[in-house]
């Protein structure tokens, strides 16, 4: 929640600073006031922002002009559309309003001022300003404690340094007050909204209990539909309010635990029960007097993923789903493309250690992280990573068994033809940069390709997995500033075709048909029938011998004869790690020059539009019986800047079948199909080009793919053997969605 605010323009001011020797928050009141003073006074002052000015008139008690200033900042955001940027300023107000907090009457002050604040707010609005009143104090605290030591033997502050302590110590004053009074006062203000019971219990399969928050609105005139989101994340104070969220759309919002957790009955099982337990939820929610006997399941990643999980099994009550970035086990975690990863290794502990959330063994984000590195370096096969730990890891163990997308990932979701009996209106939503999307992609693909008058929507932009899910989306995002037009509000979108759906409402202009996305470097909204119609065609390019700079060139028209990129790869050299093809940053200051053959083509002689997913059929010949592959895509653009496109990581021996494994034949040329990549919308501006780094994987967080053609959980580093050698042939070819841009 701390403010970021724009450097203020004019000259460098010099600032006297008269700080105490062991600065802390409390010892430096006075050396703070006497900073602010300084930047209201100063022959700088005409250069504060609103929000500067407002922070300062805080810091030196003028409350009621602190209170002006912060009421014409919010009124200016508003105006500008930033409803949300304005309601985060509502702590700041109401600390104004209220005065000193050391005076008597401070406490009545404050409660007053929530209470009139909120008075004039609807209910949506409401909640989502109790957002903002959410903070982690102490760690703010912290911070500022650092700061105010950075300066301790400073007589003197730049401008900028004086402004981020007076930024960071009206943050810490009013969140102070803040975490002090207003969960009571938020706690009653839902309670004045909705009726919220918090101990429900819900009758599963199996004779299990699931436990539940209910909230309903108190001005329905009659019982109206539920929406309900299933979650193993059981955290009372956030579902709570997630249940009240929905009860302010003029839903019945229902928070079910998963089994196990809270006040709930049976053992967690992550991903194995959702199905059977979420569809008996909806059951039971469709008989209850409080609603019309309709529900409608949403939310993000596992419940997204619980959302499809409870569609498989049809429930006749379920009449819609809207799944965020949604999740399917065995394809998109904890293996993708039949290759493991370690990025949630921690992920169990954190779901299934406790009846709520294990934060104390989940947040050891040394330990994770040193962790992957220590097993690396080890050489030890990939499923003894949690004897390096030091703890048992028993579900990591449990999913290492089905290393096939087999009958124990299949039961999980919709596979197959079950996707023919899901004849409810969907709405996924994703991201670009979501590291799941591959398996709300694979969602949707399949229910078109099983049933065709599927009524499937696909919203997606510039997101990454928690932006997809949050109502405020982030403009900048790993180094690329994202288009403002892709900015929107998921939950009030998710509500809005609901009631679409359900009540006849107008469909948002948002979701105008069945793949809406954002076009990256246009600033605009697309709206069309399929992903074909998205794409306009895919163009084809070949992998090429002829050398371009450290690279190779990608062509449009293939060589003949084919000619070899050959690569040599030792596995038992765990020193350094072969290509990064993830994602970060976005947009960096060149190509990458960390392993993998580079192919590039010829610059494009007017702008392209990039939509959709790539994909293509490598042909490869190795010494070895398997390997896993990496294929990362780039626009290489006129100023030298690289951006990331869309990547691809798979094992060969599954690219044709994740079901079954055909191992590679040594010394034979293969053809390794890969489909199962990431979408993008890009325009590609006129001159750039594209940028295909092909590598082998071999990094701390994935299994090591050694070649044996033995399981892969378990081959050392004594698997190693002779270096594996991998001939690339030209006639690798890539398909991409391209489609050419009138100038």
């Amino acid at each position: 929640m701390l403010l970021l605010l724009a450097p203020a323009a004019g000259a460098q001011q010099s600032l006297q600073w008269n700080a105490p020797a062991g600065a802390t928050v409390t010892s430096t009141d006075a050396a703070l006031v006497a900073l602010a003073r300084q930047l209201l006074d100063g022959r700088d002052a005409v250069h504060l922002t609103p929000a500067q000015r407002g922070q300062s008139l805080l810091v030196t008690g003028q409350y009621p002009q602190a209170s002006a200033a912060i009421t014409a900042l919010m009124q200016s955001l508003r105006c500008d559309g930033n409803e949300s940027q304005a309601q985060r300023w509502t702590p700041y107000l109401l600390m104004a309003k209220a005065g000193n907090p050391a005076e008597p009457g401070f406490d009545r002050a404050y409660a007053a001022a929530f209470a009139a604040r909120f008075a004039a707010l609807d209910d949506v609005s409401a909640l989502k300003t109790h957002y903002w009143f959410t903070t982690n104090l102490p760690a703010a605290q912290a911070k500022l404690d650092t700061a105010l030591a950075a300066h301790a033997s400073s007589a003197n502050l730049t401008r900028e340094q004086a402004l981020d302590l007076i930024r960071q110590a009206a943050f810490v004053a009013t969140f102070r007050v803040a975490s002090r009074l207003a969960p009571d006062l938020i706690r009653a203000d839902e309670d004045r909204r909705f009726e919220i019971d918090d101990s429900v219990r819900i009758p599963a399969m199996e004779g299990v209990v699931l436990s539940a928050h209910v909230a309903r609105p108190r001005t329905s005139p009659a019982p109206p539909p539920a929406a309900m989101l299933f979650t193993i994340y059981t955290d009372p104070a956030r579902n709570r309010t997630q249940a009240a969220l929905a009860a302010a759309h003029g839903y019945v919002g229902v928070v079910v635990d998963a089994r196990g957790k809270r006040l709930g009955t049976g053992t967690a099982a992550p991903y194995e029960t959702e199905g059977v337990d979420a569809a008996a939820a909806v059951d039971w929610i469709s008989q209850q007097p409080w609603t019309d006997g309709r529900v409608v399941m949403y939310g993000g990643s596992y419940s997204g993923f619980a959302a499809w999980a409870a569609a498989k099994h049809a429930p006749p009550a379920l009449k819609a789903i809207a799944p965020y970035v949604a999740a399917i086990p065995g394809l998109g975690l904890p293996m993708e493309n039949n290759v493991f990863l370690s990025a949630n290794y921690g992920w169990p502990f954190y779901v299934a250690n406790n009846r709520l959330l294990d934060n104390d063994t989940y947040n050891q984000r040394e330990r994770w992280d040193a962790l992957t590195e220590r097993w690396y370096a080890s050489g030890r096969p990939y499923r003894q990573i949690d004897q390096v730990d030091g703890t048992p890891n028993p579900w990591l163990q449990r999913w290492l068994a089905h290393p096939d997308y087999d009958a124990y990932w299949q039961a999980m979701v919709p596979y197959g033809d079950d996707f023919t009996r899901i004849r409810i209106p969907v709405l996924s939503i994703t991201g670009y940069y979501d590291d799941g999307q591959i398996s709300a992609l694979q969602y949707f693909r399949e229910h078109y390709r099983h049933l065709p008058d599927a009524d499937h929507r696909l919203l997606i932009g510039p997101y990454d997995h928690f932006g997809t899910q949050a109502n405020v989306k982030a403009m900048e995002l790993r180094g690329y500033s994202v288009d403002p037009i892709a900015q929107f509000d998921t939950d009030a979108i998710t509500f809005q075709w609901f009631d679409h759906v359900l009540q006849g409402a107008p469909l948002p202009p948002l979701l105008a048909d069945r793949v809406n996305y954002q076009l990256m470097g246009a600033n605009r909204w697309e709206h069309v029938p399929s992903l074909q119609a998205a794409g306009g065609g895919m163009t084809t390019f070949h992998l090429s011998s002829e050398r371009a700079g450290t690279g190779y060139r990608l062509i449009e028209t293939p060589t003949s004869p084919a000619g070899v990129v050959t690569q040599t790869v030792d596995f038992a050299d765990r020193t350094s790690s072969r290509h990064n093809y993830y994602p970060w940053p976005i947009l960096r200051a060149g190509p990458p020059d960390d392993g993998g053959l580079s192919f590039v083509s010829a610059p494009f002689d007017q702008p392209m539009d990039m939509v959709g997913p790539f994909g293509g059929d490598l042909k490869i010949r190795i010494n070895k019986r398997d390997v896993d592959l990496t294929v990362t895509l780039y626009e290489w653009q006129n100023d030298g800047k690289v951006m990331q496109l869309s990547y691809y990581v798979g094992r060969a021996s599954y690219a044709a079948d994740m079901t079954t494994r055909h191992l590679l034949t040594p010394g034979q040329w293969t053809q390794v199909p890969f489909q199962r990549t990431r979408m993008t919308g890009r325009r590609i501006a006129k001159g750039s080009r594209l940028l295909v780094v092909v590598d082998v994987l071999t990094d701390a967080e994935h299994q090591v793919n050694h070649g044996t053609g033995k399981d892969v959980s378990d081959e050392s580093v004594a698997d190693a053997g002779t270096p594996l050698s991998i001939d690339w042939s030209t006639d690798s070819l890539l398909r991409i969605p391209l489609r050419a841009v009138a100038e």
